[in-house]
């Protein structure tokens, strides 16, 4: 019985209707069939269902549950081998696992659920629930319409590769939306030959996933929708000393009780790092130029600190160490040939090849006895706060290929580490999923190709690493990036407001589960719907709220962020700013890239913003039971990024995933406090690390 559930190879594009009962999939179905001139396959649950209750007065049960998924699959399969356009389905081996799961305890029968995930379909069309709920002898939830309908889009968010598009509005509406997102899909999967087909599924990726991101390209992705800028007092909290120490001494209290892990994106290579040098090299040549003259008649001044510094580098022994083995007469050469030595050295692959390594492993400080990377620095750092009974976990994000070089140096420095700081440090990685990278495409939204006439995969940036902060199951996770660190004289100060920020997310949890208890046990009384209501307000910047019980607990139950927010002290960036989408306003995180900065309108919210995201921030994964949150559920697909990026010199298109603190924690809690400056001390550049706060005992 359980191959009868497999799809049978067939030619045609298959769309499935998708979503709760009495929501027009099956009119939807019948409308589709007949604009697009093609077939459709009726709901056989329905159909089975009806004539059960016909004949035996007898509702569904968990015994019916094959024999239906046998004759959905049966029709679906019959259907698509007498079409090679496309076909129209009206509910799937999916729908019928999510109503499976509902009514019968998370229970499913393990080849529905197989095939519900193996089976493939280029777009699924998920019906939404404004609209009226009929009765008939079947439906029986009218009352759980918003829970069935979260379980629905939950089953679509699980499966990264599955394309979906949602139907709301009215009939007509949700018709016309259908029909062009279809037609966009043909149009789409007309640019991919049977070979890039392939290509694809070798990569790892799906077609359907593939066509939606063309589509994405076709269509562009929005500005975010700046209403104002969070201000202290409007989205910021600061503070006062004594609140401060009370969080502090909050997290001290529960810390032993905590599982605690440190997230470190790490992957990134640290060739920015060194852009002004690169430079030097291209444009200076030795043998025909002084380098006095070079630098006047050029405007050079970052490369003239570098110069005129070089002495105070954590890695100058390792160059001139290098440079004693490839350049025995080096110190017969001019400044200028010296120089541009020295540069060459560091950062080609017959030297050290620092562009090609990560940041985290660049030596950044220089003390009396030995230097230390930014891996070793987050290390050491972690001992002073994400530690308990003297154990601290850490995860850090690689590329793959970086890996021996982390283990190398992690074996290289655990002994001095862990006798400084008497911890035990626990080490786990992962990789950016090969699977999240996207399609290139030529300015004009045509698939990119390389000489070889083959698709272009590229990285779709840090947003893809919300899979791999999916997968840690811990009380409070802290992320940091990987290059924002201190030497050992200023870390108490930073491990001093990181606590802060944890005991702040304690105290909230601490209120949230406690409101969630109430709303879930019984039946809450106006005071305390009352005091629910002001600490969504208050607390969680929650303003637009439907007064009711079901409305707070969906609210209250969902990941919660406490983020430090840095004030600006140059020109704007990304940071904390108030969003409106689809009628709602919220706090979010937002990267400069996402405003429509041509606006004047918009670049004057801009211009007035206070503060920045600093990347630190401390996240609660568990809900009030114990249980992790899926955190891919809180995704905003929608808050991508569209860039412009050259290949071979051809340019092309890329895109990348909402990004990690940005639409990727869109629809977490978010609570912003303030922070110091010193607290940030990101090296963007190589010149970064001659700041005090980079160099020992300055």
């Amino acid at each position: 019985m359980e191959e009868a559930l497999k799809q049978q190879p067939c030619s045609c594009i298959k769309v499935v209707l998708y979503g709760p009962e009495s929501t027009g999939k099956t009119t939807l179905a019948k409308q589709l069939a007949e604009h697009f001139n093609t077939l459709w396959v009726p709901e056989y649950m329905r159909e089975y269902l009806q004539e059960k209750w016909d004949t035996k007065r007898e509702r569904c049960t968990i015994d019916d549950l094959m024999p239906i998924a046998v004759g959905q699959m049966k029709a679906e399969n019959e259907a698509a081998a007498k079409t090679d356009t496309i076909l129209f389905c009206d509910t799937n081996l999916l729908e019928l696992k999510v109503y499976s799961e509902y009514y019968y305890n998370g229970f499913c029968p393990e080849p529905i659920a197989k095939y519900a995930k193996e089976n493939s379909y280029a777009l699924y069309l998920l019906t939404g629930i404004d609209v009226p709920f009929f009765f008939d002898d079947l439906r029986d939830r009218p009352d759980d319409r918003e829970n069935l309908f979260c379980n629905f889009e939950t089953q679509l968010n699980k499966y990264d590769h599955l394309n979906f598009q949602k139907l709301e509005g009215s009939k007509e509406e949700r018709l016309a939306i259908a029909i062009k997102t279809v037609k966009k899909l043909i149009e789409a999967k007309r640019m991919l030959t049977k070979k890039d087909e392939q290509q694809i599924e070798e990569y790892g990726l799906s077609k359907e996933k593939v066509v939606d991101q063309i589509n994405t390209f076709v269509d562009g992705i929005p500005f975010a929708d700046i209403v104002t800028s969070a201000s202290v007092g409007n989205g910021i909290e600061v503070l006062s000393e004594d609140n401060k120490q009370k969080f502090v001494d909050h997290f001290e209290e529960k810390k032993e009780h905590l599982d605690l892990v440190k997230f470190i994106p790490a992957s990134g290579a640290a060739t920015r790092m060194f852009k002004f040098l690169h430079n030097f090299l291209e444009l200076y040549d030795p043998e025909k130029q002084s380098l006095n003259v070079f630098l006047k008649k050029g405007n050079y001044p970052a490369l003239s600190r570098f110069l005129s510094s070089i002495k105070e580098f954590a890695f100058v022994s390792m160059v001139r160490k290098k440079i004693r083995e490839n350049y025995p007469d080096y110190k017969h050469s001019t400044k200028g040939m010296r120089s541009y030595v020295f540069v060459k050295t560091m950062l080609d692959k017959e030297g050290l090849n620092f562009s090609q390594l990560p940041k985290g492993l660049i030596p950044f400080h220089k003390y009396s006895k030995y230097a230390t990377t930014a891996f070793e620095e987050q290390l050491y750092e972690t001992a002073f706060y994400a530690c308990s009974i003297d154990e601290a976990y850490l995860h850090f994000t690689f590329s793959e290929k970086h890996l021996p070089f982390f283990k190398e140096e992690f074996e290289g420095i655990k002994n001095r580490v862990s006798k400084k700081t008497k911890t035990n440090f626990n080490i786990t990685y992962s990789f950016q999923d090969k699977a999240t990278d996207t399609i290139a495409v030529t300015p004009e939204n045509k698939p990119f190709r390389n000489e070889k006439g083959e698709l272009v995969f590229r990285p779709s940036g840090h947003g893809a690493l919300i899979k791999n902060l999916n997968e840690i199951d811990a009380d409070l996770i802290f992320i940091k990036n990987i290059d924002n660190v201190v030497t050992e004289d200023y870390v108490e100060s930073v491990a001093f407001y990181k606590k802060v920020l944890a005991g702040k997310l304690l105290w909230l949890q601490g209120k949230i589960f406690h409101y969630l208890r109430i709303l879930s046990e019984e039946k809450p009384n106006e005071e305390q719907m009352k005091e629910i209501k002001s600490f969504l307000w208050n607390e969680l910047n929650i303003k637009e709220i439907s007064y009711d019980s079901s409305t707070f607990f969906s609210l209250l139950n969902r990941p919660i962020r406490v983020c430090g927010m840095v004030r600006n002290t140059g020109a704007p960036g990304g940071g904390p700013y108030w969003v409106r989408k689809d009628g709602r306003i919220s706090l979010q995180i937002v990267e400069m890239v996402q405003i429509d900065t041509s606006n004047p309108h918009q670049k004057a919210i801009v211009n007035e913003a206070t503060h920045f995201n600093p990347v630190d921030i401390v996240c609660g994964v568990r809900d009030y039971k114990g249980d992790k949150f899926n955190l891919l559920n809180y995704i905003d697909p929608e808050a991508g990024l569209i860039s412009s990026k050259s290949e071979n010199g051809k340019p092309l298109k890329a895109l990348e995933r909402p990004g990690l603190w940005n639409g990727s924690m869109a629809n977490w809690n978010t609570v912003c406090i303030e922070v110091p400056i010193e607290t940030f001390n990101p090296v963007k550049t190589v010149n970064d690390l001659l700041n005090k706060e980079h160099r020992p005992s300055i």
